[in-house]
C-alpha cells in the first residue's frame, strides 16, 4: 500500500492537496487533527486524560471537552502543551497506524491497490517518516498564509505570526521532504504539481 505524508505549516494548503489526491486519485486521507478531535470525544481514548491533567473545568455543561478553554490554557504555556501533546499525539499516532492496518486488510481483500494519505503539521517532529513512502511539504510564502488565516480563520496578523512562530522551520521541512509543492498560486498550478509526482 502507497502511503504518502502532507505536512506543511499552518495556512500552507495542506487541504486542498489533500482535496485533489482524492477527488482525482481516490487517496483515502487520515487527517491527524481530525482524529485528534474525535479522541477528544466523549469515550474517546484521550478524553480521560485531559480531563485528569486540566481539571473537570475544561468539560462542558453538555459533557463535551471546551476546546476552547484547553487553547487557552495550553497557548504561551509551553509545559501545559507538552503534557496535551503527550496525550494526543501518541493516540494519534496509534489510531493512524490502526487505520492504515485496515486499508491494507481492505486491499488484500479485494485486491484493489489502496493509496493512503496522513496529513499532519507536525508529520515530522512525530516522526511519520518510518511509515510514509514520501513526504510532500506544502509551501506558501509568509504574506500568502497570513491573509489565508485571517480570512479563513478570523486570527489577528499578530496570532498568525505567533502561530508560525512555534512551527518548524521551512528550512528544516524543505530539507527533510522527498518533495516540495509551492502553493501560492492557483489550484490548477497545484494539480500540474501532483500530477508529476504521480507519475
Amino acid at each position: 500500500m502507497k502511503v504518502i505524508g502532507v505536512t506543511g505549516g499552518v495556512g500552507a494548503g495542506k487541504s486542498t492537496v489533500l482535496e485533489i489526491l482524492e477527488e482525482v486519485y481516490g487517496a483515502k486521507p487520515l487527517l491527524a487533527d481530525e482524529i485528534g478531535r474525535e479522541l477528544m470525544e466523549p469515550g474517546g481514548t484521550c478524553f480521560a486524560p485531559v480531563v485528569k491533567v486540566f481539571g473537570e473545568t475544561v468539560v462542558r455543561p453538555d459533557g463535551r471537552l471546551d476546546r476552547g478553554k484547553i487553547a487557552g490554557l495550553v497557548f504561551g504555556d509551553d509545559e501545559a502543551l507538552d503534557r496535551l501533546n503527550g496525550i494526543i499525539h501518541p493516540a494519534v499516532r496509534q489510531e493512524i497506524e490502526a487505520r492504515l492496518d485496515r486499508l491494507r486488510e481492505e486491499e488484500r481483500r479485494n485486491g484493489v491497490p489502496v493509496f493512503a494519505v496522513i496529513e499532519s503539521a507536525i508529520l515530522l517532529e512525530a516522526g511519520y517518516e518510518d511509515i510514509c513512502k514520501e513526504i510532500w511539504y506544502v509551501y506558501a510564502s509568509k504574506e500568502t498564509r497570513i491573509s489565508r488565516l485571517m480570512e479563513t480563520r478570523g486570527y489577528t496578523r499578530e496570532r498568525c505570526l505567533k502561530v508560525m512562530e512555534s512551527q518548524m522551520e521551512e528550512g528544516e521541512f524543505k530539507r527533510r521532504a522527498s518533495a516540495i509543492l509551492e502553493n501560492d498560486g492557483s489550484r490548477k498550478q497545484m494539480e500540474i504539481q501532483i500530477e508529476k509526482l504521480m507519475i
